[in-house]
């Protein structure tokens, strides 16, 4: 069974299983969510259900 894993821009765990393999070990969709969140640009408290 598949997993949001970020509410923010609607990943999933089976996305970033694909995106790490399609990138040789590297997810690239966890590095933009790591970027947006620097920037501030998540709005996780508003989009996930526990507030995080």
């Amino acid at each position: 069974m598949t997993k949001t894993v970020c509410y923010c821009f609607g990943y999933t765990d089976d996305d970033i299983e694909k995106d790490v393999r399609r990138n040789n070990g590297r997810s690239l969709i966890l590095e933009r969510i790591l970027a947006e969140k620097t920037k501030g640009a998540c709005p996780c408290e508003r989009l996930h259900p526990e507030g995080r």
